[in-house]
């Protein structure tokens, strides 16, 4: 009977696991690692990005997001939406060409693929035949233009993708209308681009690589004229049909008026923008009219080789104004949104995508200044050091850090986003949530992560703290007046720190009291605070030499940062008042905050200290360091390695392992029987626990035993069970775990008394594993609420009448210790079980999803394997556990945070940060509807049909769903006049899957 009560409280427990966890990968924030290609459609409003691991994302207005990945692991080279249709399709460097659609699943919008074609050639035809180099969706929405390595044009019908092997445009046809003496100078090379003719879609223009233009009419199928030119980069048709652009490999481009009948076409004189001496190759080149002036010029590249060639540039022209806008990285890809219904109006907007960032210029504000981008924003733009979340804000510091954000946006357009396809359906989130990142050139950024999209909120930068060296080349980016090229820097990515030692290693934010404290690689501890007004004052620098005197030991590594002496301007926003500068100037590798007491406690591989911001001083000063241990001397930023020091503890292990080998060696076979025999009596009479390997305690001399982990505050009992006092609980690599107690003066005497430090407690873990976190339960097993969160109202008060514990996680395992005699309550491991290390470790509560009122607390960790875990609390149980991260993505598992709320953040590249929930009642994910445009009918009034194209889908129509073919009536109805109405009766009575195809195309045309 027991075991059947057994299972039953099991299988209930299993259930409630089911309403309170449930792994999720939710969104993607940030800006795409490695793009490759961009795509934009003006009918959907949508912005699509390749990129080189096989990714599709879509993006429109802010929460709009969609992402798909292809089955082969090849790079997107192109995007293509096509016309007037919720369809694009991409084409991969191995050359096959994929359709994806949007289409509805429960009220949402879902991204799938739909279809994959690769290009066949005749047999024993070269790869090159069927090579793709350029792609036209034509405007039908039925046909895609497919030009080759090999010269030829293949037209293929979508969304079946069946090759229309009648009408391809081969390069014998081509080479045919062309004059002999043109043909017989050169070869014509690939088709390197492919252009439609606006406004006579019959005609499309054919444009190969040695420069030859030829415009083709697919309906007659004939070329009706050929354009010669030099090597050839891209093309464009003028609005209006009458012109044709051409750009090329030497910085010229050539503007080709057609004439309306069959005569030569007039080159009107061949211009290079930037100057005589050799330049690079303009790549593509667009031309758009205005209303009542001259059109807009833009084409990238065009740079003269031997002085700007290293620059990235997309030069605008337009009246008498002309800027060449200078990018942070190599440009993929550009297109220009258009104002009006039809998207035919004034330009509005160049939207750049470049390797590093996308850059969106307002086109319609004199000076052409940026529109800040609500998403894609370049996390990397200095690289990521460290990272720590927040969880409900109040609004007050909300509004707060919004408004020192935006006297720092002043520089940007007033002009709103202009990608705003797709209706964003995502409730509205319960909370505000900051997301702080620390990066290697000083700066902490301020992100609101309480949505779908990641928004840059503030930017606090510390290097104004110090005499850094200053970042000469800031004013020679910006052009001076006259200059030629006409450069303007636009973007904000900037990989390169003036100094290594600004970078932010630790943060952590009270967001009760608005203190702020960041720590960096040179040992540095910055204390500031919000002032919602500029400040010009002096920081006050204090050192705390954390070797505490000790002799016989010289720091190799790097000097430390120079506070500032004269007064500094600190803009709105968080100011330094403090800076605690650490001896030897290592890295800070734990910080934590008490704004209730005023104290901020710090740790490095040398020891920890503990620092009364209010009163200015120190209170505890503690050193960790292993006197045999030189390599926490030598710092990071140090070459110098101990190699006498690395090979010693090599033979040690080695030794280590054959001696135990040796030991559990047994040569008698007699002996082994006996072993045999009492084993087997002992698993009779027992039961069978986990198979557990052997974990070999590490030794005291390994290397950095003395670095700090992870530090802690807390109110609990640590003299007797009876007082409840302030203490510090502090975990080095070694396996060590300190306690003191911290004796606080009462309020009314608090900024005059002075805080004292006393050691309580030492535990010595015995396979001295890194102590990685340290969580004080209360009276009811509860971890301890956050300092002022019970002051606020926003957590119930902790037990004091019950006995608390102290769970001390280690790599390797977890273990309570009662409190204050600090004896083993429990443990589970780990390490011993399946191998794996903790990594990074939180506290998370989890709301029922069935239940509005019940949840529990959790811890939740992350191994090297990149499994995710969560515990119970207080029982120290294993509930669930995912697979998270790839193990090899070291750098990942690296830089994950957990929230208060079981949701987690990692970089999954070095631009993009991976949001997971582990809780079924807190999800932050796209949820978004786009609907197919419809098509109005002046748009499709000037262009003929094409008759081949409708032949050949016209089998594909009688089967069309007749569902679908009512909505389109419908549709197109409402723009019309009564008289389709009647149609659409007819339709609803009769037999719908007969439907008449040319009652479409009627109410269409």
């Amino acid at each position: 009977m027991k075991r059947f009560r057994r299972h039953g409280h099991e299988s209930q427990r299993d259930r409630l696991k089911q309403e309170l966890f449930q792994f999720t990968k939710t969104v993607e924030h940030g800006f795409p690692h490695q793009p490759s290609a961009l795509g934009y459609s003006p009918s959907l409003q949508l912005m699509a990005i390749g990129t080189r691991s096989g990714a599709i994302k879509l993006y429109g207005a802010p929460g709009v997001e969609f992402m798909g990945l292809h089955d082969e692991n090849a790079a997107v080279t192109q995007v293509f939406f096509m016309p007037h249709q919720v369809e694009l399709v991409t084409l991969l460097d191995d050359n096959s060409l994929h359709m994806w659609t949007l289409r509805g699943h429960k009220g949402l919008s879902e991204l799938l693929e739909i279809g994959r074609f690769l290009l066949t050639g005749p047999p024993g035809a070269p790869p090159s035949v069927t090579r793709v180099t350029a792609v036209l969706a034509h405007s039908s929405g039925e046909l895609l233009l497919l030009g080759t390595e090999g010269g030829h044009v293949f037209i293929v019908e979508v969304p079946g993708f069946r090759e229309l092997e009648e009408r391809n445009i081969s390069l014998e046809q081509v080479t045919s209308c062309v004059p002999d003496d043109y043909i017989g100078r050169r070869n014509l090379e690939h088709v390197e681009a492919l252009q439609e003719n606006p406004i006579n879609s019959n005609q499309v223009a054919v444009g190969y690589g040695r420069g030859l233009m030829v415009i083709w009419d697919l309906q007659q199928r004939h070329a009706i004229r050929h354009i010669p030119a030099t090597q050839l980069e891209s093309m464009w048709w003028t609005e209006d049909g009458s012109s044709i652009l051409s750009s090329h490999s030497d910085g010229s481009y050539c503007c080709w008026t057609l004439r309306a009948e069959d005569e030569s076409e007039e080159e009107e004189k061949s211009d290079v923008p930037y100057g005589h001496f050799p330049c690079k190759a303009i790549t593509k080149i667009v031309q758009l009219p205005t209303a009542g002036g001259p059109p807009f010029l833009l084409f990238s590249g065009g740079m003269p080789r031997a002085s700007y060639g290293d620059r990235h540039c997309i030069t605008v022209i337009h009246s008498k104004t002309q800027v060449a806008f200078d990018f942070t990285s190599r440009i993929i890809d550009f297109f220009v949104i258009r104002d009006g219904s039809q998207h035919t109006g004034e330009p509005s907007a160049l939207v750049v995508l470049v390797e590093e960032e996308l850059v969106v210029i307002d086109l319609q504000t004199d000076a052409w200044p940026i529109i800040q981008t609500p998403y894609l924003v370049p996390l990397h733009s200095s690289a990521i050091t460290c990272s720590h979340h927040v969880s409900a804000i109040p609004l007050k510091l909300w509004e707060r850090i919004i408004a020192a954000g935006v006297v720092q946006n002043t520089h940007y357009s007033k002009k709103p986003w202009p990608i705003r396809g797709g209706q964003n359906l995502a409730p509205d989130p319960p909370q505000r949530d900051l997301l702080l990142t620390g990066h290697e050139d000083g700066t902490v950024r301020f992100w609101d992560a309480s949505g779908v999209c990641l928004y840059p909120l503030y930017k606090l930068s510390t290097a104004a703290v110090f005499n850094a060296d200053a970042d000469l080349n800031d004013n020679m980016s910006q052009s001076a007046e006259g200059e030629w090229p006409p450069f303007r820097k636009v973007g904000c990515f900037d990989p390169y720190s003036d100094d290594p030692r600004l970078g932010i290693q630790k943060i952590h934010l009270c967001k009760y009291s608005g203190y702020l404290t960041v720590a960096g690689t040179a040992g540095q501890i910055l204390m500031l605070e919000l002032n919602d007004e500029a400040a010009e004052q002096t920081v006050e620098a204090k050192v705390v030499d954390l070797l505490q005197g000790q002799e016989g030991f010289r720091w190799k590594g790097h000097t430390q940062l120079d506070v500032r002496e004269e007064p500094v301007l600190f803009p709105p926003g968080f100011q330094p008042f403090t800076v605690v500068q650490c001896q030897p100037p290592a890295v800070v590798t734990a910080l934590t905050l008490h704004s209730e007491w005023k104290l901020v406690a710090f740790g490095t591989s040398h020891g920890f200290g503990v620092f009364d911001y209010l009163q200015k001083n120190n209170v505890l000063v503690k050193c960790t360091l292993n006197p045999s241990d030189q390599l926490a001397m030598e710092g990071p930023l140090s070459r110098v390695k101990s190699i006498k020091k690395s090979l010693r503890q090599s033979f040690r292990r080695i030794r280590r392992s054959r001696v135990s080998l040796r030991k559990h060696h047994i040569s008698s076979t007699t002996k082994i029987q006996e072993a045999n025999a009492r084993l087997e009596a002992e698993l009779a009479e027992m039961e069978l626990a986990p198979v557990q390997r052997k974990i070999e305690a590490r030794s005291s001399d390994d290397s950095f035993t003395g670095l700090v982990r992870t530090l802690y505050f807390a109110d609990t009992f640590l003299s007797d069970s009876s007082h409840n006092t302030p203490s510090l609980w502090a975990g080095t690599n070694g396996g060590s775990v300190f306690a003191y107690i911290l004796s606080i003066p009462p309020l009314e005497h608090r900024a005059d008394d002075v805080v004292t430090a006393q050691p309580a407690k030492e535990i010595q873990l015995m396979h001295r594993a890194p102590v990685v976190g340290i969580v004080v339960l209360d009276g009811h097993g509860a971890p301890l609420p956050e300092p002022l969160e019970t002051a606020h109202d926003l957590a119930r008060s902790p037990d004091m009448l019950g006995s608390h514990h102290v769970l001390v996680i280690s790599e390797e395992q977890f273990k309570v210790f009662t409190l204050p005699k600090v004896s083993t309550k429990m443990k589970l491991k780990l390490t011993a079980v399946d191998g794996s290390r903790v990594r990074r470790v939180g506290v998370a509560w989890f709301g029922s999803s069935r239940t509005e009122d019940y949840g529990e607390s959790g811890l939740v960790f992350l191994t090297n394997q990149g499994d995710v875990h969560v515990l119970s609390l207080p029982h120290v149980k294993m509930q669930v556990r995912y697979p998270c991260i790839r193990r090899e993505d070291v750098s990942g598992i690296a830089s994950c945070v957990f929230t208060k709320q079981g949701q987690g953040f990692y970089l999954m590249s070095p631009s993009e940060f991976e949001r997971f929930s582990l809780s079924t009642r807190y999800l932050v994910e796209p949820r978004c509807l786009v609907e197919a445009p419809l098509q109005l009918v002046s748009s499709n009034q000037h262009q003929p049909k094409l008759e081949g194209a409708s032949s050949a889908l016209r089998s594909t129509q009688d089967t069309e769903d007749a569902e679908s073919a009512a909505r389109r009536v419908m549709e197109h109805a409402l723009l019309n006049d009564e008289k389709v109405l009647q149609e659409i009766q007819k339709s609803l009575e009769g037999d719908q899957m007969s439907f008449p195809e040319n009652n479409v195309k009627s109410s269409v045309a």
